[in-house]
């Protein structure tokens, strides 16, 4: 009997591991780690990353699925900004868990639209094919107690030096604010001149430094220094940018 107990408890345990949910083996990577490289194809050609992006500032965005509505407005809306970004020396990618063969098809039906009746745009950058999920695994956007692709919904901002900066991860049923992570880029690229920002800073605002800018020696030789910044209270010091 006991025979029998155990054999069937072996059986149940075996079925329900083959029906259970993979789960991930890889954690999010972590602001300041390094981007994890891969190759995959795209509606660009085969694409390795951020290898092929050089030492531009990347955005690798991520869909679930093609043809779904709230992923299609943002490649539109993406694709409308796609000359900002350029000029900011920003490249970007976008990953999505369906094949080649349907990005094709996706982008081609998104090159159609007169959505929000402006003119029609023009995807110039990739959609990368992860059907097997590879790469959503590398970068952590599984979730572990579901086979899923609704979690790969994420933006990842990497600068020159192929480190992450910013990371994002959105709901479905939410489209991601591009003009938010277009400020963000923009945030990122000044912060990196030796200063840091304030809440809801935007281009051309005044900067914080992160301590009291001036030494006493500093200020005894050039007091007119001083003028070039200000304060609130002692721990919040901006500097002037005009």
């Amino acid at each position: 009997m006991k025979t029998k107990l155990w054999i069937y408890g072996l059986l149940f345990f075996s079925v329900s591991a083959l029906g259970a949910p993979k789960t991930s083996k890889h954690a999010p990577p972590l602001l300041g780690d390094v981007a994890p490289s891969f190759t995959a194809k795209s509606t660009n050609g085969t694409i390795s990353f951020p290898k092929d992006f050089g030492t531009s500032w990347k955005i690798l965005f991520s869909h679930p699925r093609d043809f779904t509505p709230v992923c299609s407005s943002e490649i539109i809306q993406l694709a409308t900004m796609q000359e900002d970004f350029e000029n900011m020396g920003v490249k970007i990618a976008v990953i999505s868990t369906d094949s080649l063969s349907q990005h094709l098809m996706w982008k081609k039906a998104l090159e159609e639209i007169n959505y929000k009746d402006r003119p029609r745009v023009t995807i110039n950058f990739p959609l990368i094919a992860d059907e097997n999920y590879s790469v959503s695994l590398q970068y952590g956007m599984i979730h572990k107690k579901y086979d899923k692709g609704m979690d790969v919904r994420g933006v990842f901002i990497i600068n020159p030096e192929n480190k992450i900066c910013a990371i994002y991860f959105y709901p479905t049923q939410i489209g991601r604010n591009m003009d938010e992570i277009k400020r963000t880029v923009q945030a990122l690229q000044v912060a990196s001149r030796n200063c840091v920002l304030p809440a809801n800073w935007k281009p051309g605002e005044d900067v914080m430094v992160p301590h009291f800018p001036l030494s006493q020696k500093e200020l005894e030789a050039k007091p007119q220094l001083i003028n070039e910044y200000y304060n609130y209270g002692p721990f919040m010091w901006f500097r002037k940018v005009n």
